[in-house]
This record gives structure tokens, sequence and C-alpha cells, in this order.
């Protein structure tokens, strides 16, 4: 499996089920089916995708989703996603073998039964019926080093005497060191014909420490959650057991997809509810550089972790000292960080000509939509906070002037444009389903065609354009270089290469409220940046309205008209003066 020197041994990720007593088991199910679809790119050959738990013993309306987890749940969120066996957890006590069908009318593979030192021989008679019912199970043993050496006896006794396919010895108070891992798990790993589990926790963090010691003696499954979540200090990460199998030259497990999830979700779930460690740092160790350079990276919330990836990787290979901000914007400036997939040489962007770079890296591609709305209206729909407070006379407007629209990522259901654009990988995987099916669909050329493909089977076209940050807004031939990394920038430059005549723009609010609402009508389940990237981005769109708005009255047409209220003063043109 890898080059390690380890034993075989497989993973089980349980953050469905472990990271629910941090958030009472609320995961909506968008997250659980990205959760178990990136973990079955991972390799990760099983998923705990939650408790199952009776209503004698429980209150509904106490808890999430998955402190019950419903076959029906489970056949929603893994449908049509080929990859790791599911599993399931019980509390001894509070289930019942009722509460399981038989195993070929579920799609579940394997119980587990959690259960204290004084329940044993219960637990054992329960998991003897499930498996009688067709699936595998497994004896989590909780508090296993509060077990004393008799007590441990008694565990290998009990177990010798009937069939399991596991033992899973739980390090449940995260209390065990390296140096124990052997004496603990050496009389269980004897039993003949069973596997040994570990499930560990990391409040003294060693919890990889004493994974890695485990398997050296033999363990055969190893428990972990994404980013660690768990109560307290949680678990062994399941993206830093991977990484260190990458590492050491295994070709079964991928961190890119897990390390994905983490970026489009558990950091802002980790923000609301604490435990652990944080991304930042798991990746500067992991490449040897400034932390600065991972959280600067990841604050600006336009990057997937392969892009991110590919930057630490190359401020790795030149051996950088401290952290550079100036250093971090070159790469930016360059390309190097989000750019094409077909990007494998960094010296292929270091270029004072943009655009002849990417010529040699895309060649002239053939745009599709030049001159198809010439002289037409547009509407630019932003995502800034006045969109919904101005969306009845947004449609008045859109009714009397029957516009071109443009849209980009979500829109809350207020309109329907006629194109739905993203260009922002994290946004596209996030708000592809809230497209109305009556929009066609616009995609910014760094979304690969096969990440497109997985997440939606809609027809769509590209969107051509240079993003860098250097360089003068200009189209030719349908190309366009211009600040890309706001959609609604971007959209102008389309709206100019389709052949507009006038270009309107609502929600486009800026980046530096007068009311300090936010710029995003959404954004209050999302992070806020800080006040200097805010600055930064409101600056750098500020030149790039300034240079498209002076690019329509070259071509003798009339600029920018922002119809709400905006932060960009000098294109504002109230809404009130259209209707």
């Amino acid at each position: 499996m890898n080059n390690t020197s380890l034993p075989e041994f497989e993973i089980m990720d349980c953050t469905i089920r472990d990271g629910g007593y941090v958030n009472n088991w609320e995961f909506d199910k968008k997250l659980v089916r990205e959760v178990y679809r990136a973990l079955s790119k991972s390799g990760v050959e099983f998923v705990e995708i939650g408790f199952r738990g009776t209503e004698k013993h429980f209150d509904r309306n106490k808890y999430g989703l998955w402190r019950f987890t419903t076959e029906e749940h489970i056949r929603e969120v893994t449908n049509n996603i080929v990859g790791a066996k599911l599993a399931l957890m019980a509390d001894y006590g509070k289930i019942e073998i009722d509460d399981f069908c038989y195993a070929d009318d579920s799609v579940v593979d394997l119980v587990r039964i959690a259960v204290h030192k004084d329940n044993l021989k219960g637990a054992i008679t329960l998991l003897e019926q499930i498996k009688g019912k067709g699936y595998e199970v497994s004896l989590n043993v909780m508090g296993y080093a509060n077990y004393s050496k008799s007590e441990r006896k008694n565990l290998v006794d009990l177990v010798k005497k009937v069939v399991l396919d596991y033992v899973c010895i739980a390090d449940s108070y995260g209390s065990m060191f390296p140096d124990q891992i052997k004496p603990f798990f050496e009389p269980v790993l004897e039993i003949p014909d069973i596997k040994v589990g570990f499930h560990p926790h990391n409040n003294l963090q060693m919890a990889f420490a004493n994974s890695l010691e485990a398997i050296r003696c033999g363990v055969h499954i190893i428990d972990s959650t994404i980013y660690g979540m768990g109560r307290a200090a949680g678990n062994l990460p399941t993206e830093i057991i991977i990484s260190f199998l990458e590492k050491h030259g295994s070709e079964r497990y991928n961190s890119i997809p897990v390390l994905n999830v983490i970026d489009r979700y558990f950091v802002a779930l980790q923000s609301g509810n604490k435990w652990g460690y944080q991304l930042p740092y798991m990746l500067s160790g992991m490449f040897q550089c400034h932390p600065s350079y991972a959280k600067s990276l990841i604050d600006y919330k336009e990057y997937r972790i392969e892009d991110i990836w590919k930057a630490l990787n190359i401020i790795k290979l030149e051996d950088t000292v401290g952290f550079s901000k100036s250093h971090l914007d070159k790469l930016i400036n360059q390309g190097i960080i989000g750019g094409l997939s077909k990007v494998t040489d960094k010296e292929a962007w270091v270029s004072d000509n943009p655009r002849a770079a990417y010529r040699r890296l895309v060649g002239d591609p053939n745009v599709p939509y030049i001159n198809r709305y010439e002289n037409r209206d547009f509407l630019i729909i932003a995502n800034g906070s006045s969109l919904k407070e101005y969306a009845p006379k947004i449609e008045e407007f859109i009714t009397r002037y029957n516009p071109v629209i443009l849209g980009g990522n979500y829109l809350g259901g207020l309109f329907k444009p006629h194109y739905h654009c993203f260009v922002n990988k994290r946004r596209f995987t996030s708000y592809i389903d809230t497209v109305a099916p009556e929009s066609k669909l616009l995609i910014g050329q760094y979304i690969t065609d096969d990440m497109i493909e997985e997440y939606t089977d809609r027809d769509y076209e590209k969107i051509y354009y240079i993003d860098v940050l250097n360089s003068d807004f200009q189209i030719k031939d349908g190309v366009i270089t211009t600040n890309c990394r706001t959609v609604s920038v971007l959209l102008a430059g389309v709206a100019i290469a389709m052949g507009a005549k006038r270009i309107f723009c609502v929600g486009m609010d800026g980046y530096i409220s007068q009311e300090n609402k936010g710029f995003h009508f959404y954004s209050e389940k999302e992070e806020q940046d800080d006040k200097d990237m805010i600055l930064e981005r409101h600056l750098w769109n500020q030149k790039f309205i300034e240079q498209i708005d002076e690019s329509l009255n070259d071509r003798g047409k009339e600029g920018i008209h922002i119809l709400t209220p905006t932060s960009y003063k000098s294109f504002y043109k109230g809404i009130d003066n259209y209707i």
C-alpha cells in the first residue's frame, strides 16, 4: 500500500458521527453528501455516516438528523456516489435490534456498538443479533485506558467466545501515549479471526503518534475525522493520516478532496464550534513555509485547496525565508495561483506580457458569444445587500427595458438571469444547485470541464479571460483581461464582448458599505474579510470599473450605470431615474 514500512490497514472516517457532538448532529444534507463524495474520492475505506438511535430513548426534537440516521437519509446523501463502505454507530442501551432492517435492505455495511466496561456482555449479545441480520459488526470499547489488567483480560475472554468482525479500542479521553499502545493492544491483537480498530482522541495531541504506533503493532483499522472534528481537542484528522501516507509513497490515497471540503465547510464550522487545530498551520507544516502564506491565501476566499497547494509547493521550492506579502502578490499577479490546469511549470507565467503567456498555454480560443447581442442593453446582477431591498424596482426596470441579464454566484432565487455565471470554484460548487432552469450557464475557463461535469449535467459556455491584477482592462478577440476575482466586474467585460450598447448594474454595492451592511446579501453565513482585504478589493474594483467605463466611452457608447446604492459613487444613477 505504501513505502512507510507500515503493515496494511484501513481508515474509517467518523466525521458525521463523532463530529456531531460538536454541532448536535445538525449537518445539512448537502454537506453530508459532499463529505461522502470527498472521502470516497480520497480512498478512505469506511465512512461512519452517523448514529442510529431509537425514539424510545431519544427526543428527536433535541437532535439533528444524524443522531438517528435513517435508511432514507443515508440513501439520499449517498445516491449515485460509488465509494467508501458505510458504517453506523449506536450506543448500547439506547438502541434495539428492531431499529435495524436486514442488511439486504440497507446500504450500511458495518454496525458498531459503543459500550462501557460494565455492559460488555449485553453489547456482545446485541451485536450477535445484528450480525444475524447480515451486517458486519464491531464492539467499540470506550474508556479502554481506564481498564485494569484483569478487566482487559475479561474483555479478551468474552470476545474469544463469539463471532465478531471487529473490536475497536477507543482512547475516549485522549489520555494515551505511544509507549502505552503496545501493552494495551497486544492481548486483543492475539484474538484469532478478528480485526482490531483504534479510535484515538487528541486531548494530549497524541492522536497521530498513537495511531502510527497502533498500526506498527498490527491494528487493522484507524478512526479519524475531517479536520479532527470532535468534542474539545477532537480526533485524529483524516487529512493528516492521508497526507502522511501520500508523502511516503502511497498511491491509494488523495488528500486534495478532503482538504477542499475543509476549505468549503469545516473552517466555517469550526469558527462557530471550536475544536482542534487550524488548516493554515497544517498546510504550512506540510510545505515547511511560513504559515502566513497559507493563511493569506485561505483568507482571500478565492482559491480552492489545489490552487493553494500548488502555490505553497512553489514557495517551498523557492526556499523562501519568512513571509513576504509582495512575493505572494507577485505569484498571484503572474497567474500561478488559481491558473489553468495546463500550467505545470511556474516559468510559463513569469512574463511581462500576460497575454503572450496565455497564448502559449491556451492558444487562441474561439469565443462563441462575440457580438451575440449587438447594441442591446445589459443588466448585471451582483450580490450586494441592496439586491433584496430593491428587487421590486429591479423587476420593473427589467420589464421596461428588456435587457440581457447577466448574474453571478448566489442570487437567492430573486432573479432568473439569461446567463448565470461562475468564475470562483468555491462559489460554483456551493451555488450551482441554485441556478434557475431557464438560465444558461457561463463558467470561467479556470474551472475545469471535469469539475463542471461532476456537479452538473447542464450545457454551458466558457468565459475566456486572463486573470491578473497588474494589467489594464482590455478585450481582444473576445478574451478579457481584467480583475476577474469579482464576478460582476468580469461580467461587465463579457457584456462588452457580447455587444452591449449600455451596461446597467444592480447589487454592485462595493466592498466598502456606507451602512456597514456587508457586501453580500447572503453574507450572514460567510466569514467576513479583514478591513485591509476589503479595502484592497474595493480599490482594485474601482480601478477596473473606471477602465471598463472608459472602454465603453471609447467605443462611442454610454458608460456603466450602477442603479442601486453603491460606494462607487461616480457611477451611481438611481433606479428611480429609469422607472
